[in-house]
């Protein structure tokens, strides 16, 4: 049994990635029915009292969730860790008061959350790109690795699936969960046969029924492919992949000659990157969310197996059946 079963009691090995505006509880408590985890992000929720009614809804339906045999699904959320998000401190506050089965980390070091989230037995799962970070989040006591290789939606890794998984699994002694390069359930065999003790999947749930993302990014989904794929640095400051979409193709994907500079002022660096993720993300939010022509839709290279706007129930038996 892959080790991400036993740390979550589940019946197939993967996490339902957490993604910026798509991800819901809808998704998650569908995941949970099919064996899976979910995950969405604590920024999801623009107030701590929205985010407490979330963590509610799920714990009451991870209970109707269970399946006879006493396998199920579990939820956790994804939290920014870095200084960029003002929201973090009072998020993992309210996560560790309220519980939930674990918290994936991004961008920044996890030492408190793993801290904070272990005096309340929540594990901790955190974003990797490379060796080195690998081993500092090992010894911070991380309880598992979200391998973020290059096949990944949003904010990737630059390192193959297989080279990474391998380089970990070699170097660590903690699970190693791969995130990206999944579209199907020969993906999913692969990653698994690498060494992979699980997987973290996200784009080929964009186009879930579910998700609460207008129907024009749903099917974005389904008619782009993976050549379509392309990294901007334009969104949040860090590059991060999107469909290559017209309006992207007019706004170009590297940042303004203004923006580099400033980005090379050591007393600035940090206040400009906060600024770039505040307005990049509010951008994000409006074409996720809103019909308009400002299409910037994050989304990796595995939707090239989307083939239409399905249950999220569906896609998963898509993926392990």
């Amino acid at each position: 049994m892959p080790k991400l079963n036993q740390l979550l009691n589940l019946k197939y090995p993967i996490i339902q990635a957490p993604m910026f505006l798509v991800s819901n509880t809808a998704m998650v408590i569908e995941a949970m029915k099919g064996g899976i985890a979910g995950c969405i992000p604590a920024l999801n929720y623009r107030t701590l009292p929205e985010l407490k009614t979330a963590i509610h809804e799920l714990q009451s339906a991870k209970v109707e969730a269970r399946l006879p045999d006493g396998q199920g699904g579990a939820f956790g959320f994804n939290l920014i860790v870095n200084k960029s998000n003002i929201k973090y401190r009072e998020q993992l506050r309210v996560l560790c008061e309220e519980g939930c089965d674990f918290i994936i980390t991004s961008l920044g070091s996890p030492e408190d959350t793993i801290n904070e989230a272990h005096k309340v037995g929540i594990k901790v799962f955190c974003d990797v790109t490379d060796l080195k970070f690998a081993q500092k989040v090992e010894a911070l006591g991380a309880d598992a690795i979200i391998a973020v290789n290059n096949e990944a939606g949003g904010h990737r890794g630059e390192i193959s699936p297989k080279d990474l998984i391998e380089l970990l699994k070699s170097n660590c002694n903690i699970p190693v969960i791969s995130a990206g390069g999944v579209g199907t359930k020969e993906d999913l065999d692969n990653m698994l046969r690498y060494g992979a003790d699980g997987v973290s999947i996200g784009s080929p749930f964009i186009a879930s029924v579910e998700a609460g993302v207008t129907d024009a990014y749903k099917q974005a989904c389904v008619d782009y492919g993976a050549k379509d794929i392309v990294m901007t640095q334009r969104i949040s400051g860090t590059p991060c992949t999107v469909i290559n979409t017209p309006y992207v193709q007019r706004i170009g994907t590297k940042e303004s000659w203004i923006e580099s500079m400033l980005n090379k002022n050591k007393k600035l660096k940090k206040w400009i990157k906060m600024m770039r993720f505040s307005i990049g993300m509010k951008a994000t939010e409006k074409a996720a969310t809103e019909a308009t022509y400002k299409t910037v839709w994050v989304a990796g290279p595995s939707i090239e197996h989307t083939t239409g706007i399905l249950p999220v129930k569906e896609i998963i038996q898509n993926l392990t059946v």
